[in-house]
């Protein structure tokens, strides 16, 4: 599987540590995270933590429960942008960013927003252009199941999909 990687004359970088950067496009404005060093799937890429919780989404927080979403800490980890073939997974239950698959150095780091969104804030038109690219993102409430069980989910977007199975079922 190719990974996507920048392109450096299209992008500045304006903040890095040990394991990732965060790159400008020069075009757009648009921020991206980018890896520095390689991860394989399964890897710990960063533990994180809520540095503020809401009872609200937006297109800033994550989703970790019933009405309860965070806004990441450290704080760089809010440019990881929506990929419809993640390379990065945000496990709410452990508190950890992990590598789906391998990263290797300038791979802007992806997630599935629906892995931790069940209703978005904001829906959006997906541009990842991935082969199985979803289009419109909004949740992972307005997506089939069959589509669903591709992706890793967190433990709260599990437990919505088995409490609504029980709905129907009744």
């Amino acid at each position: 599987m190719q990974t996507q990687q920048t392109n450096p004359t299209a992008y500045r970088s304006i903040f890095s540590n040990e394991f990732c950067e965060i790159m400008e496009s020069q075009v757009t404005g648009f921020k991206s995270l980018h890896a520095l060093k390689a991860f394989e799937p399964g890897d710990l890429i960063s533990p994180f933590n809520a540095s503020f919780v809401s009872t609200k989404p937006s297109y800033l927080t994550v989703q970790v429960g019933y009405r309860k979403h965070i806004t990441l800490l450290p704080q760089f980890l809010q440019y990881i942008n929506h990929s419809c073939n993640p390379n990065a997974f945000f496990n709410t239950t452990t508190m950890e960013l992990t590598a789906l698959r391998t990263i290797q150095p300038g791979d802007e780091y992806s997630f599935f927003y629906p892995s931790t969104e069940w209703d978005m804030a904001q829906p959006f038109q997906c541009n990842c252009n991935q082969p199985d690219c979803l289009g419109l993102i909004s949740g992972a409430a307005f997506i089939p199941e069959e589509i669903l069980k591709r992706y890793t989910l967190t433990d709260f977007i599990l437990n919505r999909l088995k409490s609504r199975q029980k709905k129907l079922r009744a």
